[in-house]
């Protein structure tokens, strides 16, 4: 039992209480008004299961078979069934934060009172989360729409007993797993594996997997920026606040304001203020605020999305207990979460794209003035040219990956179900996307740190100053031609694990700053 207890707040998820999901380490409870909610939405389920009438996912088949009626003493294997025939993922496994959150939201949904299932269902889901448990689910299968129906049956099967679990990274039979946790194996009954598998939580979890993953990578871009400012010797002109309050856009506004804090205080740019004869810098420097802002007014607006569907119920048919209705819909598609995880895909681009181009801005000493490919001896030495090819690669291929997903349609279930959102898509290659950006910024962050060190002995603000020690003491200076591949992973771990975002969360007049995700 992990000694930190979280109430799931169901219906009225934070990003923070997201943060804690997809971090584990917590126990999960539910509050009393939820566990009310399930047993209200319960027994109506319960009296449609005893009745005549047809109810789809209670008496009935699915999809294409929803005419067939299923005989009251077959509803429990019905439920069985549909979980073993839909468990056909195939790929990779989810890692276990996306898992984590799959478990959690999950529970949170069916816990808002209008899926039908017993208290049984969500405590199993909460069991299995608190106990760290991970469902093993492979990572392909899903087209965004009837909901994640095969990654949630894998994670559904772990939870009967009869799937598998990941430990250490390897599968294994789930209920040895269980069963050492002390968790009984779920059998189902009517509705309840309908309601597990028909919903948007694995593509909602692997959006807020990227959204997460995502936010440390882009604080890390902003120091880089601008330190790539300073080493370029740029004007922190383009960041008065005058500009950019003059055209109104949020996320404009917020990166000048980071900005013009990182930049504080930097005597190299005190030693150009006069007698500098560039009227201005070239677009990579200059308009820094328009390009990442416009990206984290796109992010800002994906994870208002996300957060919205990460308290929503997504299952179908729906129960209103006010009325004792059971109503079939579709909110298990998932066309707000692909067209929010296509906008981060673009976000994450541009962020890499912006950067690929100050590399190059760099290397070219006839923009940057710094000695030709950041090296004293070119010629002998190559310093950064092929290292930018790196980058150039990297920026292309993300431009691949941000094809949109949800305008990819094919209809599935015999033309029953004839517009799809490939939402799981959408969001799962948002992770080889960042992946490519943060190799694009450790390669900015080694070329603008040589850059500020042919300037010294000026130094630059103490926040970048504090980014380029972080480097330093990984990668050392590069005077001449080396190895330089384990550098670029090595800085590539400082924009990734938080090293340099807590540069950018320190700075001095971060209390004055809007967090990433909140805007101004």
């Amino acid at each position: 039992m992990n000694p930190t207890t979280h109430t799931l707040n169901v219906g009225a998820l934070t990003l923070a209480d997201l943060h804690t999901l997809h971090a584990g380490g917590v126990t999960l409870t539910l509050p009393s008004r939820a566990r009310e909610a399930i047993a209200r939405s319960h027994a109506v389920v319960a009296r449609a299961a005893a009745g005549t009438a047809p109810v789809y996912g209670v008496n009935t088949g699915f999809g294409k078979l929803a005419n067939q009626r299923i005989g009251e003493a077959d509803l429990d294997t019905l439920q069985l069934n549909l979980i073993r025939s839909h468990s056909v993922g195939v790929g990779e496994p989810l890692s276990p934060p996306v898992v984590r959150l799959m478990l959690a939201l999950k529970a949170a949904s069916l816990s808002r009172g209008h899926s039908g299932v017993r208290q049984e269902v969500v405590d199993t889901l909460l069991a299995v989360y608190n106990a760290g448990l991970v469902p093993y689910v492979p990572s392909q299968g899903s087209v965004g729409a009837s909901g994640d129906l095969a990654p949630l049956s894998h994670m559904t099967l772990a939870l009967l007993g009869e799937g598998e679990m990941l430990v250490e990274g390897k599968r294994v039979p789930a209920a040895p797993e269980l069963s050492r946790a002390g968790i009984a194996a779920l059998r189902l009954a009517a509705k309840e594996g309908l309601a597990l598998i028909n919903g948007t939580q694995t593509s909602t979890a692997l959006a807020l997997h990227a959204l997460l993953s995502f936010e440390p990578v882009l604080e890390a871009a902003l120091v880089i920026g601008a330190l790539t400012v300073d080493a370029a010797r740029g004007s922190d002109g383009p960041f008065d606040p005058r500009i950019h309050e003059a055209r109104g856009q949020p996320g404009q506004i917020d990166v000048a304001r980071y900005y013009r804090a990182l930049l504080a205080g930097s005597a190299i740019r005190h030693s150009h203020e006069e007698n500098d004869d560039r009227v201005q810098d070239p677009y990579s420097l200059r308009c820094q605020p328009q390009v990442v802002g416009a990206c984290l007014d796109q992010l800002r607006h994906a994870a208002l999305v996300l957060l919205r569907e990460a308290n929503a119920v997504t299952d179908n048919p729906l129960v209103f207990t006010d009325t004792g209705q059971m109503i079939s819909g579709g909110n298990f598609h998932a066309e707000p979460v692909a067209l929010a995880c296509d906008a981060m895909a673009v976000a994450i681009a541009e962020v890499g794209a912006i950067a690929e181009r100050r590399i190059a801005m760099l290397i070219d000493s006839g923009v940057s003035r710094l000695p030709a490919f950041l090296t004293a001896d070119a010629g002998l030495n190559s310093g950064f040219m092929i290292a930018h090819v790196t980058a150039a690669a990297l920026a292309s291929e993300n431009k691949s990956l941000a094809h949109p997903a949800s305008v990819d349609s094919l209809p599935t279930s015999a033309n029953q179900e004839d517009h799809v959102s490939m939402a799981t898509f959408a969001a799962r290659r948002l992770q080889a996307m960042i992946a490519n950006t943060a190799h694009i910024l450790a390669i900015e962050l080694l070329a603008a740190a040589q850059g500020i060190e042919f300037l010294r002995p000026l130094r630059s603000s103490g926040a970048l100053e504090e980014a380029h020690a972080l480097l330093r003491a990984q990668c050392r200076s590069i005077e001449r031609d080396r190895y330089l591949a384990p550098e670029i992973e090595r800085a590539t771990l400082l924009v990734r694990n938080g090293a340099l975002s807590r540069v950018f969360r320190s700075l001095p007049a971060q209390a004055e700053l809007p967090a990433l995700w909140v805007a101004a």
